[in-house]
């Protein structure tokens, strides 16, 4: 069912580095006009980490508009991070979507009601993948994509009917052991923050 040789290369971090990439900033985008922040599809690959530029991304059921100050983090691998995970879309409209990027959708940790608790703006890159376990027993529905533009991976679009809009539900599916989380790595780390609801 998975393809070993994709996975293999997926852990290996090359994929998942470019596919971060791929989502945040789409790689080959046009400049996009002035004014305002863009969203990170639409900068172009040289100006990523000169500019800040949005996505949206679900937290605890709802989307939000997250805000990166960069792509990628520039110092050595900070500790405390929070997870930012990459799965399938999670409605028709993708959050990241062809021909920048390919299609998916975001989830991050919830946010703190009226700032009490933790809260970090250094996330860490994850793929949320449907295990063989998942995939075997109908649990976990998957979407096959291929993050790179070769290497079809089984990104997970519902575990037990249910979206995954929300970190619990995909930590609670991983738990179950019906999906996988592929850590990107040093190369999947991000600082962004949730700045509006969408």
């Amino acid at each position: 069912m998975m393809k070993r040789t994709a996975l293999r290369t997926l852990l290996s971090g090359t994929v998942a580095a470019a596919a971060l990439v791929a989502i945040t900033i789409g790689g080959t985008a046009q400049a996009a006009d002035g004014g305002g922040l863009r969203n990170c599809v639409d900068v172009a690959a040289k100006q990523a980490n000169q500019v800040g530029c949005y996505e949206r991304v679900w937290a605890g059921g709802v989307e939000y508009r997250m805000t990166f100050s960069n792509v990628k983090f520039s110092g050595s691998t900070p500790q405390g991070l929070d997870a930012f995970y990459v799965l399938a879309a999670q409605t028709g409209s993708p959050q990241g979507a062809p021909p920048k990027t390919f299609s998916h959708d975001h989830v991050v940790r919830d946010l703190p009601a009226h700032n009490q608790g933790t809260y970090t703006v250094k996330l860490q890159g994850f793929f949320v993948l449907c295990s063989g376990q998942g995939i075997a027993s109908g649990a976990c529905v998957l979407t096959w994509t291929a993050p790179d533009g070769v290497n079809q991976l089984p990104f997970a679009t519902t575990v037990h009917g249910h979206p995954l809009t929300s970190t619990a539900a995909i930590e609670s599916a991983a738990a179950a052991g019906d999906v996988v989380l592929v850590n990107l790595g040093p190369g999947g780390v991000i600082v962004g923050s949730i700045s509006e609801a969408h």
